[in-house]
């Protein structure tokens, strides 16, 4: 089976092919595309990816998105590039929480906390139980959400484990947390290669998206939707 994994969440995203033989997945490529070309250069960078391994778009078996929380243009282009190649050829389709992979990635075992900077002061997080190893790897939700720093520093002391870690790939809130002795553990962010391989281990699991209602994990409205005046009719009541 051909895996296309597509991150494009961050300031800067990827691409990447994977080859699975049932449970064994091997990288074949992988792409990088800076968040300021994800409209005009993801269908471009996919197609550049095939091309160069040799394959079609009709060879690709499974397609795995970061669906969230991120970037609202680039969780935006990369669910209706997945959802326009997953109809033109009945591909299915894994949508993965770009938190979970956080927490897959750690190396952390039982209760894992993942968080990113979601700017503004504030913190998207997710917490899980992960099991497993390998393709069995798994993380199951608990909670994921978006809260102000001192919140999420209130929210993450659990009874006797006040210092739980925390796992985040963003250097800065790392430094926050730890100067508000939070035991926060810098990683790498998860690419498009990471989202294929948990995709794939999804895929075996049973887990396939619905492309009709496929939609972005965005925890937040959009700024858009934040500063915007309201629209007529829509006013609150006043009394």
């Amino acid at each position: 089976m051909l895996i296309l994994g597509i991150d494009t969440s961050g300031r800067q995203g990827s691409v990447a092919l994977l080859q699975a033989q049932g449970e064994e997945v091997a990288r074949l490529g992988l792409a990088t595309i800076s968040g300021g070309q994800y409209s005009e250069g993801l269908v471009t960078c996919i197609a550049g990816l095939l091309a160069g391994h040799g394959f079609e778009r009709s060879a690709i078996g499974l397609i795995a998105v970061a669906s969230g929380p991120g970037s609202f243009t680039g969780l935006r282009i990369a669910i209706a590039t997945a959802k326009g190649l997953a109809e033109a050829h009945a591909t299915p389709v894994v949508d993965v929480s770009v938190l979970e992979a956080i927490a897959l990635a750690s190396g952390g075992k039982g209760r894992v906390v993942a968080a990113m900077d979601a700017q503004r002061s504030e913190i998207f997080f997710g917490e899980y139980v992960v099991e497993g190893a390998g393709p069995e790897q798994s993380a199951k939700m608990l909670r994921e959400g978006l809260a102000g720093f001192a919140d999420f520093t209130s929210l993450i002391d659990f009874g006797e484990a006040p210092q739980h870690k925390i796992f985040t790939p963003d250097e800065g809130l790392a430094v926050r947390l730890r100067e508000a002795k939070r035991d926060a553990v810098l990683i790498a962010r998860p690419s498009a290669a990471d989202f294929a391989r948990i995709g794939h281990g999804k895929f075996l699991a049973g887990v396939r998206a619905d492309v009709a209602t496929l939609d972005a994990n965005y925890l937040r409205r959009s700024d858009a939707e934040i500063f915007s005046p309201p629209k007529p009719g829509t006013e609150p009541a006043r009394h």
